[in-house]
Protein backbone atom coordinates (compact mmCIF):
# COMPACT_ATOMS: atom_id res chain seq x y z
CA UNK A 1 0.00 0.00 0.00
CA UNK A 2 1.61 3.42 -0.81
CA UNK A 3 1.81 5.97 1.25
CA UNK A 4 0.37 9.06 1.34
CA UNK A 5 2.88 12.08 1.89
CA UNK A 6 1.71 15.73 2.67
CA UNK A 7 3.42 18.69 1.61
CA UNK A 8 4.66 20.56 5.40
CA UNK A 9 2.29 23.17 5.66
CA UNK A 10 3.82 26.53 6.54
CA UNK A 11 3.92 27.20 10.02
CA UNK A 12 2.22 30.71 10.65
CA UNK A 13 2.70 32.73 13.98
CA UNK A 14 1.57 36.12 14.44
CA UNK A 15 2.64 38.63 16.90
CA UNK A 16 -0.85 38.00 18.71
CA UNK A 17 -0.19 34.45 19.09
CA UNK A 18 3.44 35.09 20.30
CA UNK A 19 2.48 37.28 22.71
CA UNK A 20 5.50 39.54 21.45
CA UNK A 21 3.16 42.85 21.50
CA UNK A 22 2.32 42.17 25.28
CA UNK A 23 5.46 41.51 26.09
CA UNK A 24 6.86 45.22 24.38
CA UNK A 25 3.96 47.08 26.37
CA UNK A 26 4.81 45.38 29.56
CA UNK A 27 8.45 46.11 29.01
CA UNK A 28 7.85 50.05 28.14
CA UNK A 29 4.62 50.52 30.76
CA UNK A 30 7.81 49.45 33.83
CA UNK A 31 10.02 52.31 32.08
CA UNK A 32 10.18 55.19 34.42
CA UNK A 33 8.18 58.11 33.12
CA UNK A 34 11.84 60.15 32.70
CA UNK A 35 13.18 57.43 30.32
CA UNK A 36 10.01 58.08 28.24
CA UNK A 37 10.94 60.42 25.49
CA UNK A 38 8.38 62.54 24.05
CA UNK A 39 8.47 62.43 20.26
CA UNK A 40 7.01 65.86 18.46
CA UNK A 41 3.89 64.46 16.10
CA UNK A 42 5.39 64.42 12.60
CA UNK A 43 3.58 65.18 9.66
CA UNK A 44 2.83 63.31 6.53
CA UNK A 45 5.54 64.75 4.53
CA UNK A 46 8.10 63.59 6.83
CA UNK A 47 9.00 66.88 9.04
CA UNK A 48 7.87 68.45 12.22
CA UNK A 49 6.47 72.25 11.52
CA UNK A 50 8.38 74.66 13.21
CA UNK A 51 7.81 77.87 13.65
CA UNK A 52 9.97 80.37 10.82
CA UNK A 53 12.08 81.56 13.85
CA UNK A 54 12.66 78.26 15.46
CA UNK A 55 16.55 78.42 15.67
CA UNK A 56 16.87 82.24 16.87
CA UNK A 57 15.88 83.45 20.38
CA UNK A 58 12.99 85.34 21.47
CA UNK A 59 13.27 89.11 22.17
CA UNK A 60 12.55 89.62 25.14
CA UNK A 61 12.00 92.81 27.00
CA UNK A 62 14.65 93.85 29.98
CA UNK A 63 12.94 95.35 33.23
CA UNK A 64 13.84 98.57 32.15
CA UNK A 65 12.26 98.30 28.38
CA UNK A 66 9.12 97.33 30.40
CA UNK A 67 9.57 100.42 32.58
CA UNK A 68 10.22 102.66 29.74
CA UNK A 69 7.59 101.02 27.72
CA UNK A 70 9.77 100.42 24.65
CA UNK A 71 10.22 97.37 22.42
CA UNK A 72 13.09 94.69 23.19
CA UNK A 73 16.28 95.23 21.73
CA UNK A 74 16.71 93.00 18.80
CA UNK A 75 18.05 89.77 18.63
CA UNK A 76 21.58 90.49 16.74
CA UNK A 77 21.51 88.24 13.61
CA UNK A 78 24.31 88.32 10.86
CA UNK A 79 23.18 89.62 7.43
CA UNK A 80 23.20 85.27 6.28
CA UNK A 81 20.87 84.68 9.32
CA UNK A 82 18.94 88.15 8.42
CA UNK A 83 18.21 86.10 5.01
CA UNK A 84 17.47 82.81 5.75
CA UNK A 85 15.06 83.76 8.10
CA UNK A 86 13.13 86.03 5.20
CA UNK A 87 12.98 82.76 3.44
CA UNK A 88 12.04 81.07 6.71
CA UNK A 89 9.46 83.15 6.90
CA UNK A 90 8.36 83.57 3.29
CA UNK A 91 7.70 79.77 3.20
CA UNK A 92 6.08 79.94 6.58
CA UNK A 93 3.26 82.52 5.55
CA UNK A 94 3.10 82.39 2.00
CA UNK A 95 4.73 84.64 -1.04
CA UNK A 96 2.93 87.73 -2.73
CA UNK A 97 3.80 89.63 -5.79
CA UNK A 98 2.46 93.21 -6.39
CA UNK A 99 2.33 94.02 -2.49
CA UNK A 100 4.40 94.25 0.31
CA UNK A 101 1.58 92.01 2.19
CA UNK A 102 -2.12 90.80 2.08
CA UNK A 103 -5.00 90.15 5.03
CA UNK A 104 -3.50 86.73 5.02
CA UNK A 105 -0.74 87.45 6.30
CA UNK A 106 1.59 86.64 2.75
CA UNK A 107 4.69 88.65 2.44
CA UNK A 108 6.94 89.45 -0.71
CA UNK A 109 10.13 89.89 -0.38
CA UNK A 110 10.63 93.04 0.71
CA UNK A 111 7.67 92.04 3.41
CA UNK A 112 9.54 89.36 4.74
CA UNK A 113 12.56 91.48 5.39
CA UNK A 114 10.46 94.09 7.31
CA UNK A 115 8.63 91.36 9.28
CA UNK A 116 11.93 90.01 10.31
CA UNK A 117 13.01 92.98 11.14
CA UNK A 118 9.77 93.90 13.00
CA UNK A 119 9.62 90.58 15.28
CA UNK A 120 13.03 91.57 16.92
CA UNK A 121 15.77 90.04 14.30
CA UNK A 122 18.92 92.17 13.51
CA UNK A 123 18.87 95.89 12.42
CA UNK A 124 17.97 97.67 9.67
CA UNK A 125 21.24 98.14 8.69
CA UNK A 126 21.17 93.84 8.65
CA UNK A 127 18.32 94.22 5.82
CA UNK A 128 20.05 97.00 3.84
CA UNK A 129 22.98 94.93 3.57
CA UNK A 130 20.83 91.93 2.69
CA UNK A 131 19.40 93.40 0.13
CA UNK A 132 22.98 94.42 -1.36
CA UNK A 133 23.77 90.31 -1.05
CA UNK A 134 20.19 90.16 -3.23
CA UNK A 135 21.38 92.41 -5.35
CA UNK A 136 24.42 90.97 -5.98
CA UNK A 137 23.54 87.42 -7.09
CA UNK A 138 20.62 89.17 -8.87
CA UNK A 139 23.49 90.74 -11.44
CA UNK A 140 25.57 87.75 -11.37
CA UNK A 141 22.44 85.78 -12.39
CA UNK A 142 22.50 88.21 -15.66
CA UNK A 143 18.78 89.14 -14.29
CA UNK A 144 17.74 92.63 -15.74
CA UNK A 145 15.64 93.71 -11.98
CA UNK A 146 17.12 97.12 -10.72
CA UNK A 147 15.95 96.37 -7.56
CA UNK A 148 15.07 92.66 -5.55
CA UNK A 149 11.49 93.97 -5.36
CA UNK A 150 10.97 94.72 -9.45
CA UNK A 151 13.07 90.62 -9.16
CA UNK A 152 10.11 89.23 -6.93
CA UNK A 153 7.04 91.24 -8.51
CA UNK A 154 8.07 90.00 -12.53
CA UNK A 155 5.72 87.70 -14.21
CA UNK A 156 8.07 84.92 -14.30
CA UNK A 157 8.77 84.84 -10.99
CA UNK A 158 7.96 82.07 -8.69
CA UNK A 159 8.54 81.37 -5.13
CA UNK A 160 11.01 78.97 -5.62
CA UNK A 161 12.97 81.61 -7.54
CA UNK A 162 12.39 83.88 -4.22
CA UNK A 163 13.73 81.33 -2.15
CA UNK A 164 16.78 80.32 -4.36
CA UNK A 165 17.90 83.57 -4.57
CA UNK A 166 17.70 84.71 -0.82
CA UNK A 167 19.97 80.78 -0.62
CA UNK A 168 22.25 81.99 -3.04
CA UNK A 169 22.38 85.72 -1.17
CA UNK A 170 22.56 83.51 2.20
CA UNK A 171 25.75 81.40 0.94
CA UNK A 172 27.31 84.52 0.01
CA UNK A 173 27.05 86.54 2.88
CA UNK A 174 28.06 83.31 4.92
CA UNK A 175 31.31 83.25 2.92
CA UNK A 176 32.02 86.98 3.17
CA UNK A 177 31.68 86.89 6.88
CA UNK A 178 28.85 88.99 7.50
Amino acid sequence: MPLLTRAPQPFLLTPDDSGLIAEIEAYLASLPTSARIAVPYVCAYGRVRQPWNADQPVPRPTLLDRIVRRPARPVPVSVADHLRLASRYIAFHGWLQGAMWDSAGRVCLLGAQAAVLAHGYGTPDDARRARVQVMEVLRSAGQPADSPDEYNDAPTTRQADIHQLLGQAATRAHRLGI
